[in-house]
This record gives C-alpha cells, structure tokens and sequence, in this order.
C-alpha cells in the first residue's frame, strides 16, 4: 500500500464523505483508494463544481465531505468554492495533490498553502510515510471539531511511497456540546423576564437545537425567526417569522423592529440578517448565544452574550426562568396577522406579469403552489435571489442549501446537485439567475449523469440585473442577447421549457407528475423588476 492508498483508508475509516471532484494524474490514486473503501465519488465536470457540491453536502448532511482535485490548476479551479465553504465555517476536507518541494520549477508548482489561507481554509499537509495517518487525522479532527474548511496537500513524492501497515483506526467523535457560564445564563433569563416582546433569530448555530429554542421560546412569549441560512427551522410553528432581514416580509420585518429584546441563537446578526442595524430597535437590547466567543458582537454591540451551544444554553435558561412564564409578544390577535401575513404572499405586491414576461413574484409563489412540500431548495446570487429566498416554503432546516457566504454567482447549480446528493427522499430545486446558469452550465452534465430528478429555475432577465437596477451610467456590459436556456437544457440531456407566464408553467405540472428521470431546466422569461426589494436594501451605503 503505498501512501496515497492510505490516506483515502484512513478517512474512508473514519466516516468522511462522500468526495466529489475532477481526478487527474495527482489525485488519481487517493480518490480510487476512497471508492475501493466504499466512500462514494461522484465527477463534476469542474473542479470549483466539485468544492460547491461537496460544501453543499456537507451542509445538508452534517458529514465531513472531501473533494478531490489535482495540484496546482485543479486547486485553482477549485478556489472560489473553497472561499466559499471557508467563510461558511463548513466541515470539509479538500485533497489536493502537490508538485514535490524538490522539483520547484513544475508547471503545477504553487504556494498551495497560501492560497489555502488567502481564502480563510486551514493549510495541511501529509509530511511523510511515517506521519501519513496522524496528519490525515489532524486535518478530520480539524474539520469536525473546529467546523474549518481544511487543504490537506498531498506531495506526489510522499503519495507515491510505501505506507506503514495500518493499525486500527480511532474514530474521531464530534466535539462536546459547550455548557455556558451560569451567571450568563441568569443575566439572560433575567433579559426575558423583564421583556415585553422578545424576538429569537436562530443562525447557522440554532440548526439542531429547534426543540429547545421553541420550548424558552413558548416560556417567555418569544417570536421564532431566522437568518436566511436556518430557513425552515421553525417551519410550522404558529410563531414562526420566516427570515429575518432583507428577504422579509413586511409584517416579519415590522415585528422584528418592534421587539424590546432580540438573542440570536448562533446566529452572527450581521448587516443582511439585521437590515444593516435597522431591524434593531432604538430601544431594543440585544444578546447573542455562540459556541465562539469572538462570535460575540463581532458584527455589532451587545448588551448580554453567552459562550455556549444553542441547545444547551436554551435548556439552560429554560430552568433559570423556572415559574415566570408569560405571554410576552404573543396574542390570539397576532398569531392571525403572523398565519396571514408573515411569509410574503400576493397581497404584499402588485402583479406585473405582462403577455410574454412572468413577474418573478408570481413565478416564485406558483412554484411553491404547484411543488411537492418535500424539497430541498438551492439559491445562487443575484438580482433574482430574494424571490425563492422569500417565496419557496421549505419543511425543514434542511430543505434550503444557501451558499452566499463570498456573494459569488455561479455556485448554485452544483449547489443543488450537492443537497440532492444529501438529501435523495426530496425534490431538489436549483433557483439561478441567467447569469449564474450561463457560469455553470457544465455541471447540467453532471445531474444528468447522476441520474438527478432536479429542477432547475432560471430566473431570465438577460442581464446582470444588481447592476443594471442598481448603478447608474452606460449597461451595455452588463445586458446580453435572448438566450433559449431551455434548449441549452436540452442538449445536455436535460428536458427543457420556456416559462413566459403562469400557464407555461403547466409543462412543470407533467414534469413533475412523470418519472422525472432527468433534470427540468426551466427558462423563466422574467419581467424587469426595477430593482429587486432585497438588494436595493444590501445596496444600502455601497
């Protein structure tokens, strides 16, 4: 066994993947040691498609994924997705082969590490023979502990030399759950005691602890929304906001604004989920539950913040609050108003849908009309992006894959096939702009081969629309030419349909009713908006 084989061994024993990626001569060897140890590989047919993919899976799975890629140029290739899961704090293990430290004049040769840490990843290495299972180890550990995007590079003269015999492998269990400091804990129960109408946004940090921030919650009379990353983990609760933020509604947004105390629950209450501050209250305090404390009020100041996990901290002040229960913000009267008016609906816009152009709202809200309830939606950047954001139900924290962490376009067709890979009882749903799709397209292959029943939305506008709505001066650059999306679809074996209003969307319906046994690109002709509500407000001091 030579070291490359060890490797995949040893991470194949200690439960990570699956791997997507690109194999070349470098990466060759370690990614078919990870399928002969049963680690399932799935090609994409780009390797920044294969670091999307993997991230989304890793989100949407709670696995350490790995992605696999040759050195130098597929590492490049790969470096957007890999900023992107850097910044999201996701779990992920990057393979990567090396050019030898001896040979410092090959064309593949880079500064590997550095370019791992300019995007926020940790940089690894497997160093020799001898050390080959403690370093592979150290960078699972890494990933699954300290929630941390990982490079672990792989020198083609180390991957090449034989491996020690492999003893037994430890499995590396995930991290205790931090307990909080107990006057923390009194102080914030004392907060919701002496609140009037509290609000919980739960973030990234709040998935998994749904049970216990809905029990404080029904104690102290709090209001239930979340950051667009927590999408769906209060749905059907009766005091339930949705997002909180720019993707809003109205009576969500209202709410919010009035509430005397707000805690986020591992979540970063950052400019997009608090509308750049003025979600926040004049008078409003503010605490914040995170496992980390340089978390705490790293995005504004708080009156109160708690070290601890989400769950814990909420069972926690749950038994401080003891007998003080209370109605809080809750009423009979509101919990009509949230049930009507918390997720956006028609009444909250005026329908400009003309006899060849759809109004995205319309085509957002038919959508979630005409779709299974059990889905798992993924969201690219743009213009467009607020519409399924707002409009698209989801059944749980984990049925919306939302990769915007580097606010790249391009990464949520792969985004889809990696949630769709996570999570195969659901209908994935890819929603891009034009943009976005035309960037990624490549990866329409990659569904297809998968066998994926995907449903892909182009939201088409023909142009890069935050910039056309959004600076003033000369558009040309950024408008283009009628595309027919749906035969591009077509043509990488995919089925295709033209949406120009509600009716076309009866092609989804028979979709949808079939075997589904390849992908739907939907070519949505949409209305220019003006400017999309959202990103006029993420616009805000630009």
């Amino acid at each position: 066994m030579i070291v490359a084989e060890a490797v995949g061994r040893v991470l194949a024993e200690l439960g990570a993947g699956p791997v997507f990626g690109v194999v070349g001569s470098g990466n060759f060897h370690v990614t078919n040691a990870l399928r002969a140890a049963g680690v399932a590989f799935h090609a994409t047919r780009h390797e920044g498609g294969a670091a999307t993919a993997a991230d989304a899976c890793a989100r949407m799975s709670g696995r350490v994924a790995l992605v696999s890629t040759h050195q130098g140029c597929g590492l490049t290739n790969a470096v957007t997705g890999i900023g992107e899961a850097a910044k999201s704090r996701t779990p992920l293990i990057v393979l990567t082969a090396e050019s030898p430290a001896a040979d410092p004049l090959n064309n593949f040769r880079i500064d590997q590490d550095g370019l791992a840490r300019a995007v926020g990843a940790v940089a690894e290495r497997v160093h020799s023979p001898e050390t080959a299972v403690a370093d592979t180890v150290r960078a699972y550990r890494t990933a699954l502990h300290e929630r941390r995007t990982v490079v672990l590079n792989l020198p083609l003269d180390v991957q090449a030399e034989p491996a020690p015999t492999l003893e037994a492998i430890e499995p590396v269990p995930a991290p205790p759950a931090p307990e909080p400091d107990a006057a923390a804990v009194a102080e914030l129960a004392e907060l919701l005691a002496a609140a009037e109408r509290p609000v919980f946004i739960a973030g990234r940090g709040g998935r998994g602890a749904a049970a216990e921030i809905r029990a404080l919650a029904d104690a102290c009379g709090a209001l239930l929304a979340t950051s667009a990353v927590a999408h769906g983990l209060f749905h059907g609760d009766p005091w339930a906001l949705g997002i909180s933020g720019g993707f809003a509604s109205p009576l969500t947004a209202e709410l919010v604004r009035d509430a005397d105390l707000v805690i986020g629950w591992g979540c970063a209450l950052n400019r997009w989920t608090t509308r750049h501050g003025k979600l926040i209250g004049p008078g409003a305090r503010l605490a914040q539950v995170d496992l980390e404390a340089s978390a705490i009020g790293a995005h504004r100041p708080v009156d109160l913040g708690v070290v601890g996990d989400a769950a814990v901290t909420a069972r926690a002040v749950l038994a401080e609050l003891g007998d003080r229960r209370k109605a809080g913000y809750r009423s009979p009267a509101l919990r009509d108003r949230i049930a009507a008016r918390a997720r956006w609906s028609a009444a909250d816009y005026r329908d400009e849908s003309t006899a060849d152009l759809i109004d995205p709202r319309t085509l957002s809200a038919e959508l979630d009309r005409i779709l299974p309830a059990e889905r798992v939606v993924s969201v690219d950047s743009g213009n467009f992006m607020g519409y399924p954001s707002a409009f698209l139900d989801v059944p749980d924290e984990f049925g919306f894959c939302f990769t915007q962490a580097f606010q790249s376009i391009g990464l949520g067709l792969a985004t889809a096939i990696g949630a769709a890979i996570a999570q195969p009882g659901r209908l994935p749903i890819a929603a891009l702009g034009d943009g976005g799709f035309h960037m990624a397209a490549q990866e329409l292959d990659t569904a297809v081969r998968l066998g994926l029943p995907l449903l892909v939305v182009v939201y088409n506008d023909a142009a890069y629309g935050a910039e056309v709505h959004h600076f003033t001066g000369d558009h040309a650059t950024v408008r283009f030419p009628p595309t027919d999306i749906a035969a591009i679809g077509r043509g990488f074996g995919c089925a295709g349909v033209t949406v120009r209003t509600v009716a076309d969307l009866r092609q989804v319906s028979a979709w949808l009713a079939g075997p589904r046994e390849k992908p739907l690109v939907v070519d949505a002709k949409i209305i220019d908006d003006g400017g999309s509500w959202w990103l006029a407000e993420a616009f805000h001091g630009h």
